[in-house]
């Protein structure tokens, strides 16, 4: 019996289940081992005896045949909690099984273990919840994974499972990616469906994974993107990710670059912003990219990114607001006071006008340049307590700028990744690379090169814990 969980990446666990030198059930009862034992607190929901019915079923030969993943606990799974990590729904459970998660298990052949936890509502980017509490970032306990993909980052970084699912509305796979030292790709918005029963609006939120590696990612295209009618945003199904990863690797050579720390508004942490530029060039350099000087100034649209998801979660809640008030994390429902008050349809006017102007503004860089390379956040991990605009301390997180790098991409549905960087007091950094719509699979190529060139960690020093 395997006493630690599989260190490596999904893929590698996968041919070492058809090799014969490991099995599912070995693999899983490491995890559910790992997992108790875990101070992280990454899992709100355990599903071990159906996991472990599974695994002894599992066929090894399908893409993700007998692995154990965590399931981010803002998608569903037929008869599992369905809380959106809140205290409003906390008894409620879901009464089908989403699209990708669908995907995952049928055709992909994925083992389940559970829910990870997440911010409440997907709405802040910190690892912090009424309903789970705090998890704690594998790098070191007692900072944020950031968010809302919180436990999924820090299962898979912590050594607990080599693969998790996420989702991303303004950096929330992004964002506890670069916390966490993990590869984080957000594909062309459309690339993975949403659904069923899902809310079309605001036209922000991707799916995928938090992973290790980058053939990881691609695999989990393979399975999980393609057009279906629940979603009728969703992009038709390409063939070949993982079988195709790395072949565009010499189109990329004289690819122009445009190298932007702060994307011309976020205020980020000098350390930090050194390290983008360096690894950024070293990057260019070995990928024979051109670096040319672009005035990047994309607008900073929280306060209109905000707005757009709180109109969702108000459907959501429906007749429970306000009454729920107190159940609801503090910014959530300071947020929805604030949007309920001062939505009017002029506010919607200059929201969308907004988004025409930072569509206008991304594009006008993307007429001059492939790829933009910017920080993944502003800082390292702050420290796991902190929710945005409070005090723990000396140290406070502004909203505004916690999603400055990346809620931009968000709005106006390009691929982004953030690949691991280095470190700054011994907590990773993250090196986001925005690309061209549709370009997911030269962007996926570019972190191979990332990879092979200057390879990261898979877990967190000391996992699993």
């Amino acid at each position: 019996m395997t006493e630690t969980p599989w260190l490596g990446d999904a893929c590698s666990l996968v041919d070492a289940f058809r090799a014969g030198r490991h099995s599912p059930l070995e693999e899983l009862e490491a995890s559910l081992g790992a997992i108790d034992a875990s101070n992280l607190n990454a899992f709100s929901h355990l599903d071990a005896a159906g996991a472990r019915e599974r695994a002894a079923a599992a066929d090894v030969s399908l893409p993700f045949g007998g692995v154990p993943i965590g399931i981010k606990e803002l998608d569903y799974v037929n008869g599992w909690p369905s809380t959106e990590a809140s205290l409003v729904f906390r008894d409620r459970l879901a009464d089908h099984t989403s699209t990708m998660v669908e995907r995952l298990t049928s055709g992909g052949g994925a083992n389940p273990v559970g829910l990870t936890t997440a911010s409440e509502f997907g709405g802040l980017n910190v690892s912090i919840s009424k309903l789970n509490g705090v998890t704690h970032n594998p790098w070191e306990h007692g900072r944020t994974t950031g968010g809302s993909s919180a436990g999924s980052s820090a299962a898979v970084a912590g050594g607990l499972v080599t693969i998790a699912s996420g989702g991303d509305g303004g950096g929330s796979i992004r964002i506890p990616a670069s916390f966490c030292g993990l590869f984080g790709m957000k594909g062309t918005a459309g690339r993975i469906p949403r659904g069923p029963n899902t809310m079309i609006g605001p036209l922000t939120v991707v799916l995928g994974c938090m992973a290790r590696s980058v053939r990881d990612v691609a695999r989990w295209y393979d399975v999980c993107a393609g057009f279906d009618r629940r979603d009728p945003y969703s992009l038709p199904k390409i063939e070949g990710w993982e079988r195709g990863l790395g072949s565009h690797v010499d189109d990329l050579r004289g690819k122009r670059v445009v190298i932007t720390p702060t994307l011309g508004t976020a205020v980020v942490r000098p350390e930090v912003e050194a390290i983008v530029r360096e690894t950024g060039e070293a990057l260019a350099a070995r990928a024979g990219l051109e670096v040319v000087d672009v005035d990047v100034r994309l607008p900073n649209l929280g306060l209109e990114w905000a707005v757009a998801n709180l109109a969702t979660l108000l459907a959501d809640l429906g007749d429970r607001w306000p009454e729920c008030r107190d159940d609801l994390t503090g910014e959530i429902a300071f947020g929805l006071d604030m949007a309920t008050r001062l939505m009017t349809l002029e506010l919607a006017a200059k929201s969308e006008l907004a988004r025409i102007a930072s569509n206008e503004a991304m594009a006008a860089v993307f007429d001059e340049v492939d790829f933009v390379i910017a920080a993944t956040n502003p800082d390292i991990a702050c420290g796991a307590e902190v929710t945005f605009n409070m005090k723990v301390g000396d140290v406070s997180v502004d909203m505004a700028n916690a999603g400055a790098l990346t809620i931009p991409a968000n709005t106006v549905g390009n691929p982004a990744m953030s690949v691991p960087a280095g470190t700054v007091e011994g907590l990773p950094v993250g090196l986001q690379v925005i690309g061209r719509h549709h370009h997911d699979a030269l962007l996926l190529d570019l972190a191979v090169v990332a990879e092979r060139e200057m390879p990261w960690p898979l877990v967190a020093p000391g996992s699993p814990m």
